[in-house]
């Protein structure tokens, strides 16, 4: 094999929203950069996740919500017309062709390398050609040797992590990727897993017309934000013709029709169930097993511990960066972003020989909110909004706290949103240090006011000044004023 050796200022690993923020701030800062991606510019998030998956969920979300207006309640009591959602969901994902995502990066000035990218050593990467759709290479033959002049940034992002079950190769299981691109709505769907990705693909697929069972080892759903959030989804899941089951594991799964037929999974107690298909939405493993991690002092297959600026701890020089999934602090696309912005701006800082940074607690090049306030949605019906710490995790660090709770059905703008109108919110206060450390919303239509709870954590605004930032009436986010009448008492 030939190969061609370029030099730039930046390496980056990965095309996903993460690399490509990264790669921006960097050129942003006069860095010549270039991006490696061995599959779709655009990542994980763009085609098997975070867009398809959304595409999915909000004609059964709005659906959903439409039958509880008076007026309109009659005029969507038929299905969905499920093909016409799945060729929206195409039609949002590209069809699974990103030229529009190559179009930006040429507009930033930023190049790309399609291939497998690893390292073979300290800032050197060495690119194996691409291979086309049809087994041929896409590259000329050449393997290119990419040397870094100040960084390389991992951006390589996870996989599905499957366990390792007898009979789960030969029953060929979905993961996330084909539950968010699947052509068909399958009749009968078993869900493994209690999180995020279950129960969104839980709403989706059952809202498009499968029969759903979803099986929880632990005790319900959504068991990392606060218990009730879990609870009510459930409830809804469960009104809408979802099978929950809860304290249940799965030792074995077999599909001896082959492709064609269906899924047999059975149960630790013995009991066997039937499906045309299975998904295991059971975490993420890393995608760091193939990158040459040990020719620079690290251990393959791992998650990568990083700094506050998401720079690789354990190698010399400070040359290798890690943002997003890959490091293992909060695997959600945002986040990652975010971390990447400050990993490019820091780049971009040491480059013109900054010897000093401030990265300290929220300081300019530090990913404080990744610890104190990481905000999420879990598009379900009702929908999950929720920032910062739980109760109990605010308890388990030992913060002195007052949790107040609301029912978000009392606030006029909910009532009317909606006739019976389910929700609740939380706020958690830091009594030492008078401002919210957490708060959560749980109702339909709630993602909209999470960005207000954001701001009030990571800018740790004072309950006695949140009292005057008055809400619109009548508008659901009038709960932030219920909420601080509750607090006074």
């Amino acid at each position: 094999m030939n190969q061609a050796t370029d030099e730039y200022d930046v390496v980056v690993l990965g095309a996903g929203p993460v690399g490509e923020n990264l790669a921006d701030r960097t050129r942003a800062a006069g860095l010549s950069t270039v991006i490696v991606e061995r599959e779709l510019v655009g990542g994980e998030c763009s085609y098997w996740a975070c867009v398809p998956s959304k595409a999915l969920l909000r004609p059964v979300l709005a659906r959903a919500e439409a039958r509880h207006v008076p007026g309109l309640r009659q005029a969507v009591g038929g299905p969905l017309a499920a093909a016409d959602v799945l060729a929206h969901r195409d039609e949002e994902v590209g069809d699974w062709k990103d030229d529009g995502q190559i179009s930006w990066l040429e507009s930033a000035g930023i190049d790309l390398v399609r291939g497998h990218g690893r390292l073979v050593g300290p800032r050197r990467v060495a690119v194996t050609p691409a291979v086309g759709p049809d087994g041929a290479d896409a590259s000329g033959g050449e393997e290119r040797i990419l040397t870094a002049r100040h960084a390389v940034a991992v951006c390589t992002g996870t996989r599905a992590a499957l366990p390792d079950l007898p009979g789960i190769a030969e029953a060929r299981p979905w993961t996330s990727r084909e539950a968010t691109s699947s052509g068909t709505v399958p009749k009968r769907l078993i869900i493994i897993g209690g999180g995020v990705v279950a129960s969104e693909m839980a709403t989706a697929w059952n809202g498009l017309g499968s029969r759903v069972t979803v099986l929880v080892r632990g005790s319900g759903l959504l068991g990392r934000i606060e218990p009730f959030a879990g609870e009510l989804v459930a409830e809804t899941l469960k009104e809408a013709g979802v099978e929950i089951r809860t304290g249940t594991s799965v030792k074995g799964l077999a599909r001896p029709g082959g492709a064609e037929g269906p899924v047999t999974v059975t149960l630790e107690s013995g009991e066997r169930l039937e499906a045309d298909e299975v998904l295991f939405a059971t975490g993420r493993a890393p995608h760091t097993a193939e990158l040459g991690l040990e020719t620079v002092g690290l251990e393959p297959g791992g998650w990568l511990t990083v700094d506050e600026t998401c720079r690789v701890r354990d190698v010399s020089d400070g040359w290798l960066y890690a943002a997003g999934d890959v490091n293992h602090k909060v695997l959600l696309t945002h986040q990652g972003k975010y971390q990447a912005r400050i990993a490019g701006a820091a780049i971009g800082a040491r480059a013109r020989g900054a010897e000093r940074l401030d990265t300290g607690r929220w300081g300019e090049y530090a990913t404080t909110a990744d610890e104190a306030a990481v905000p999420q949605v879990v598009f379900t019906d009702p929908e999950v909004a929720a920032v910062g710490l739980t109760a109990e995790q605010a308890e388990a660090e030992g913060r002195n706290i007052r949790v107040v709770d609301y029912d978000m059905g009392h606030v006029e703008g909910a009532v009317l949103y909606a006739d019976g109108y389910r929700g609740r919110a939380r706020m958690v206060v830091d009594l030492d240090r008078g401002h919210p450390i957490g708060v959560t919303f749980v109702g339909p239509g709630v993602s909209e006011l999470l960005h207000s709870a954001t701001v009030a954590v990571a800018g740790e605004v004072p309950v006695e000044r949140l009292w005057h930032a008055v809400p619109s009436f009548p508008t659901i986010s009038e709960v932030w004023l219920r909420l601080l009448e509750t607090y006074r008492g």
